[in-house]
């Protein structure tokens, strides 16, 4: 039997633990061109994508504060040595996940590619991982695997390599598979869930989120089936509510386990598709199936009678978030059959800002000064400006008969201090300065847009 899979799991003991005159806009708008970029280079050579990320702005359960956690020295137990670990804690002793993960076996592979991640077999003592945040419509989350394959350069999961004391650029470079996921998941709905949730006054179960942290359909489904293993599992069960969201067609191929839960339980499953231009996904995503194939999987689940619904998320300032490319992204989502479309703007953490942040400056240099301005300090982009996306969305949505995503009014949006979008000459710092120069002109704006791949 596979060492990730096993009939039982062992038993553990979980321990539990303003806005002004002189308005300044990002990419002003013109009735020509919208939102207009230069890309430097050419993208990377793309694979077959036929197999198998989620994003900060929807489905997620943040943490109060970045996380970059401190391990305590311990007398025992295994030492990181890795080079990518800052110095002053690379003889730190490890403890917690990260001592899981630093002794964690490789886990087999029939994949030879040089390309390829490194995979390992994790021991978790939990699959069903509750949030406790207010500004997302669940309780819990699944997440199959640690770590993520696509590498997409925006991934706010990133920090969840941190807790291993790993840094988030590893994030796509090594995958940890979680062993005897599904009995975990057994025992854990007897034990933790809860079919009258507080959050819905105990008129509805507690919600499932499958995918929050990792995309659970990337190629190490294919060999681990880890994914698969819990939606059995769910299947057993009734009366649960349950989502799925991911950037890969590999889901089509559990449309029988998919329509087994949706007999007995509620189900929506989410196929996230950023933009429809495949070399700009391939820059952005460069290893996530491309977006054609993304919406036929939805078309293939529509047809199948399976809840679908599309999410755009992350809409990327100046890069994804034109009003001409988000109107065809909806148009093709809802020819798929998509019945819901949501988004949301790109949310940096510090160790996705880390990877972010060199990528736009490389590939995107005209929007460089733009994105150190806004998120330098802050980890979301500015508030009118999100407002201004909200309002566009909504506008697609009703123009194109979307209703509404499951759940989604559970919600409660927390707000967040924010950068201004006023310029004070008085009080700007010199970045500010340099945002008010670099302000493009609509003449402009056409060469700029032909540029962007």
């Amino acid at each position: 039997m596979s060492p990730v899979h096993s009939l039982s799991a062992r038993s553990f003991r979980i321990q539990r633990r303003h806005v002004r005159n002189n308005l300044v806009r990002l990419f002003p708008e013109c009735p020509e061109a919208l939102s207009p970029m230069q890309v430097v280079g050419s993208p990377a050579p793309a694979e077959d994508q036929h197999g198998s990320a989620a994003n900060r702005t929807a489905p997620d359960c943040p943490p109060a504060a970045p996380a970059s956690p401190e391990p305590r020295i311990q007398e025992h137990g295994p030492v990181r040595g890795d080079a990518v670990v800052p110095h002053n804690r690379a003889n730190a002793r490890l403890v917690g996940i990260a001592r899981l993960a630093a002794s964690a076996p490789v886990a087999e592979t029939r994949r030879r590619s040089a390309e390829k991640p490194e995979y390992f077999v994790l021991t978790v003592k939990s699959i069903l991982n509750k949030c406790d945040s207010d500004r997302v419509p669940f309780e819990w989350t699944i997440n199959p695997y640690r770590g993520c394959e696509f590498g997409c350069k925006y991934c706010y999961a990133r920090y969840t390599h941190e807790y291993m004391e790993l840094d988030g650029s590893e994030f796509e470079k090594k995958i940890f598979v979680k062993q005897d996921a599904a009995p975990l998941l057994a025992q854990e709905i007897g034990r933790k869930y809860s079919y009258s949730s507080a959050r819905s006054g105990g008129e509805r179960p507690d919600h499932i989120a499958i995918g929050t942290a990792t995309d659970p359909y990337q190629p190490a489904e294919r060999e681990y089936g880890v994914t698969r293993a819990c939606l059995e599992e769910l299947a057993k069960r009734e009366g649960l509510s349950v989502s799925i969201i991911t950037k890969s067609n590999q889901v089509v191929r559990d449309i029988d386990v998919l329509k087994r839960i949706k007999e007995r339980s509620e189900l929506s499953i989410n196929v996230t598709v950023t933009t429809l231009r495949p070399r700009l996904a391939r820059l952005l995503e460069p290893r996530a199936p491309r977006p054609d194939l993304r919406l036929a999987a939805v078309q293939q689940l529509h047809e199948a009678g399976l809840p679908v619904g599309v999410s755009a998320a992350p809409l990327i300032p100046g890069i994804t978030d034109s009003e001409t490319d988000m109107d065809a992204l909806a148009k093709a989502a809802r020819e798929a059959g998509a019945q819901w479309l949501w988004s949301g703007v790109l949310f940096l953490m510090p160790s996705s800002a880390k990877q972010f942040m060199p990528f736009v400056r490389e590939r995107f240099p005209r929007l460089a000064s733009q994105y150190e301005a806004w998120y330098t300090k802050e980890a979301y982009a500015p508030e009118e400006y999100r407002r201004k996306m909200s309002e566009r969305v909504a506008k697609l949505k009703l123009k194109y008969g979307f209703s509404s995503r499951p759940r989604a009014e559970l919600a409660r949006p927390s707000l967040s201090e924010q950068l201004s979008l006023a310029w004070n000459a008085a009080t700007a710092p010199q970045a500010g300065v340099g945002i008010a120069r670099q302000r493009p002109s609509c003449a402009g704006s056409e060469k700029l847009r032909r540029d962007v791949p």
